[in-house]
């Protein structure tokens, strides 16, 4: 065990976090998410019975977002003409205006396909078993400035 770490990051994960460097992504998955297809050439970390928010809030209490790019934390777009409605998009935003100076000005959002065409380019998936839909997010990773 270590000392300030939270305990949801399992060592796998926490290596993954580590090894990557400023400009990678990764994305952390709702349980409906192709994580396993759309990560063939991504380290897959399965955690299955965490809920987003809460793997979402121990990430960025070691993980800096990306300082130069609009929207290093990116959602999935609702589809034009779904009814879905999105209340955990309200947690993320709560998580990340303790995380970053930035609060929701740095939320984007992609089209679902064009979410699904970067995420097989991430560095990492993160697969959660978070039921909510639409629950998808991108990370951009930052420098870390000590």
């Amino acid at each position: 065990m270590l000392k300030g770490i939270p305990k949801i990051l399992s060592p796998e994960l926490l290596k993954t976090l580590c090894e990557m460097g400023h400009g990678d992504r990764i994305v952390i998955a709702d349980g409906n998410f192709p994580a396993e297809s759309m990560g063939k050439d991504a380290i897959v970390v399965r955690m299955d019975g965490h809920g987003t928010c809460e793997v979402l809030e121990a990430v960025l209490q070691l993980f800096p977002l990306d300082t130069y790019v609009e929207h290093p934390f990116n959602l999935m777009q609702v589809m034009p003409g779904d009814t879905v409605e999105t209340p955990i998009w309200d947690k993320y935003q709560e998580i990340l205006k303790g995380a970053d100076p930035r609060g929701e000005e740095a939320i984007g959002q992609i089209e679902r396909f064009a979410f699904y065409e970067e995420a097989r380019k991430a560095y990492a998936i993160i697969a959660t078993g978070e039921g909510a839909l639409y629950a998808n997010i991108m990370l951009q990773k930052g420098v870390v400035i000590e």
